[in-house]
This record gives C-alpha cells, structure tokens and sequence, in this order.
C-alpha cells in the first residue's frame, strides 16, 4: 500500500519542490562495508552471500521512511513496503530483472528469492513479470569489481525517484572482507543525513548473528 504525503505539513516541502524538476535530481555516494561477519556466517550455514547482503540492504530501507518515498505524478508518495528488482544473469550472459518480494525473516526471504532467481534465468525476456514499479529498489551486483564509484544509465526524460544501489566484489586482507557499494537517491525525498543513517543501519544489519 502506498500513501500521499501531505505538502501542506511535510517539513521538507521546499527541499521537495527544489529538486524534483533538476534534470538530474539523483545525488551518489560510494561508500565499503564490512562483510567479515556476514561472509563468515553465511558460509558456516551454507546461505548465500549476494542474497544475505540484499536482505540486509532491503532490512535498512524498509526500516526508513525516505527509502520507501517515490514521485508519482508529481506528488510524494510513501510506500508501507518496499521490494528488490535486482539484476539476474543469465547462462547467456545477458541478464534481467527481477520480482524480489521483501521478508523480515532471512530464511524466507532467501528462498523466495532464489525461486525467483531461478524463474528470471529460464526467462528470455527483460521484464518478464508485472507489478507496480514504484514499489522497488533497483539493485545491482558487480562481483568481478573492486569499483570506488559508480553511475548508472538515466533517461532524463522519465521522471524516476526509486533509490539504485549497486555492490561490488567481496574482498580480503588480513582476514577482514570489505564491499564496495553505492547508493544514489532523489534528492527531493532523500538527504546527505538520510543517507549516512542508511549505511549505518545496513552495516549493523550486515553483523546481525
């Protein structure tokens, strides 16, 4: 379910109607977590990586009211429950996207979402399912890099407002594994403030035992 904000009492009015008509309203960061816990645990219990760090991901922006706003038609919406729409590479390395529904359990989430993954690597289509598009999180994994910043294809035209993250290769030294990631977010609904308490909950979802 979704809501309309109310412009009339919203504190950020201003900053909301500053930004939204900027021909490029996202603002970036690229930022590394600590995956030392996370990596561990999850090869003791045989989980996967990608998907813990994607749980853990959705955990934090569910958990924050800016991460679950979208313009639609102009005006602020706020979302009860955001979603995944990450990447899936297929056997012929093209890739499309897909329908990953969010669980507050890890253990349902992970295997909702490999049956989606699996449905998504038989498709032979980009968009191989239906659903409201504001409702997600664009998600991406690059895994063959160490990257320190990222930006995405835009068409400026189409008026987006859905956060995109992107995370990068897993790597060692010393015995701790650190990520690169990045987070871009319209800045109409989200701040610099919102973003620094995003990380930091993401982080601690990613020690979680």
């Amino acid at each position: 379910m979704r809501h309309k904000i109310d412009l009339a009492t919203w504190p950020r009015r201003e900053h909301f109607h500053f930004f939204k008509d900027f021909e490029e309203p996202y603002h970036g960061v690229a930022f590394s977590v600590d995956m030392t816990t996370a990596y561990t645990r999850c090869k003791e219990q045989g989980d996967s990586v990608f998907l813990y760090y994607l749980h853990a991901a959705l955990l934090a922006a569910n958990a924050m009211e800016p991460f679950r706003m979208r313009i639609i038609d102009g005006e602020p919406w706020v979302y009860d429950v955001v979603h995944a729409s990450a990447t899936v590479l297929r056997p012929d390395e093209t890739f499309g996207f897909s329908n990953i529904r969010f669980h507050e359990d890890f253990a349902t989430f992970q295997q909702a979402a490999r049956e989606e993954i699996a449905r998504v690597q038989a498709a032979d289509r980009l968009f191989s399912f239906e659903a409201d598009p504001y409702e997600f999180l664009h998600f991406s994994a690059m895994p063959w890099i160490d990257f320190t910043s990222v930006s995405h294809a835009r068409h400026f035209p189409a008026k987006d407002s859905i956060p995109k993250y992107s995370f990068g290769k897993i790597m060692e030294e010393n015995g701790c594994r650190r990520m690169h990631c990045s987070l871009h977010a319209h800045h109409s609904l989200v701040d610099g403030l919102h973003v620094g308490r995003y990380i930091a909950l993401f982080q601690q979802n990613l020690n979680r035992a």
